[in-house]
């Protein structure tokens, strides 16, 4: 018999409790061996979880408790949880954690640490879908060229709902909080924090890149309005907050943004609050993995199949590698970051302005691809939307600063990556 510990009986945590118990003879059929949840820790024991185990307000009488195998971490943030999983794993108990920001930040210190210890933490990215086993275990005889993903399904709501229904950004915000997909402080998803610490974890085990979430490229959808979706539709494409992570001559580039995709790219299909994450390897070519990427019963699975995987007697590294996977593969810089780019400005509407436009970005050797003119609600201004060839984002920012000083330019400037 394997004997659990669950940090955090919330609604993940009691969903494992209860498919644990619900579920046993199947699970024991499959793991080879019975598992049993002994006890759960919570803060407020006041609280009904909607479980039949015995719950404790004390981290230690799971952490400590010579009887329990494995011990499951459900508590989020990061510091406190870090203490207890290092405890746990010190003590020589197997781990399972479905928490991104303690692996955003210290997964390589518990990977030191865990040494031939298990820790397994599937449910951690895009929840149900198994994309840490596909990376660590289905897709290893290949070089990783690249990582796209959809790895937070509030953001794709509310964006689908931009681009399907023509919603405006802070009416579908209140939506998405009525609906529980948004929290009533949405930074952490619509900022794209959330994404960029499931892209790092995902990025450890591709390249084996050491980087925290201050160290990469990250910004959320807050800006995008019915101009840019009407312009993504007219030109083909599809806009979608992307975790993505792209293998070049100089390094790994890692970024969490808006991007605009083509609208045939099997990841622009994926609607809703769906997760998908595209791999490219050098062998397999595209592959695709969709689900839900979050809740309480598609986390819970991840985690149960964590479980099983540690009880069948599965003691692979942590990221995958047991010596460093590829030498000079550095992290670049988010000046060095090449792509293609929209841009969205207010310019007075007369004879000239393209011109002065065109001349400040030849400046700094970027030339437009594609353009297009909206009306303005002010009759003296007009919207120009246009995009660009290829370029280094370090000459985009520059190019934008020396735009907005022409004085026929009002007001701010958008911008929006594009992936071809």
């Amino acid at each position: 018999m394997v004997k659990i510990g669950i940090l955090g009986v919330g609604t993940v945590g009691a969903s494992v409790a209860n498919i644990l118990e619900t579920n046993a003879d199947i699970l024991e059929a499959r793991a080879g061996k019975k598992i049993v949840v002994k006890s759960g820790v919570v803060k407020n024991l006041s609280k009904d979880r909607g479980v039949s185990i015995k719950l404790s307000d004390n981290p230690s009488d799971i952490i400590d408790d010579p009887e329990i195998d494995i011990v499951v971490e459900l508590m989020g943030g990061v510091e406190e949880p870090y203490r207890l999983v290092k405890q746990a794993l010190e003590n020589g108990k197997a781990v399972v954690t479905a928490n991104k920001a303690l692996l955003a930040y210290h997964r390589y210190e518990l990977q030191e640490i865990a040494g031939n210890t298990p820790l397994m933490y599937e449910a951690s990215t895009a929840g149900g879908i198994p994309i840490i086993g596909a990376l660590r275990n289905g897709l290893t005889a290949n070089h990783i060229e690249s990582i796209q993903g959809i790895m937070n399904g509030t953001t794709n709501y509310m964006l689908t709902k931009m681009i399907n229904e023509g919603a405006l950004y802070d009416d579908i915000l209140k939506e998405a909080q009525a609906l529980g997909y948004a929290e009533a402080d949405p930074t952490f998803d619509v900022g794209g924090f959330d994404a960029s610490h499931k892209l790092l974890i995902l990025a450890s085990i591709a390249y084996g890149i050491d980087a925290k979430p201050e160290d990469i490229l990250i910004e959320g959808i807050e800006n995008i309005n019915q101009t840019d979706v009407a312009f993504a539709k007219e030109f083909g494409y599809e806009i979608k907050l992307l975790g993505i992570a792209k293998k070049v001559k100089e390094g790994v580039e890692l970024r969490v943004h808006p991007t605009m995709i083509p609208a045939s790219s099997m990841i622009a299909k994926v609607d809703g609050v769906m997760n998908a994450v595209s791999v490219v390897g050098d062998n397999v070519g595209e592959t695709m993995y969709y689900g839900a990427g979050a809740g309480g019963e598609a986390t819970a699975s991840a985690v149960i199949a964590d479980i099983v995987d540690i009880v069948r007697g599965n003691q692979d590294p942590m990221l995958g590698y047991k010596k460093p996977l590829e030498t000079g593969m550095e992290l670049l810089f988010e000046s060095e970051i090449v792509t293609n780019y929209y841009l969205r400005m207010s310019v007075i509407d007369q004879s000239g302005v393209l011109a002065k436009i065109t001349k400040a970005l030849e400046t700094f050797n970027i030339s437009i691809e594609s353009m297009l003119q909206k009306p303005h609600r002010d009759d003296e201004l007009v919207k120009l939307l246009f995009t660009t060839h290829a370029c280094q984002e370090e000459k985009i920012q520059e190019a934008m600063i020396a735009l907005k000083k022409l004085n026929c330019v009002h007001g701010e400037i958008a911008m929006i990556r594009i992936e071809k």
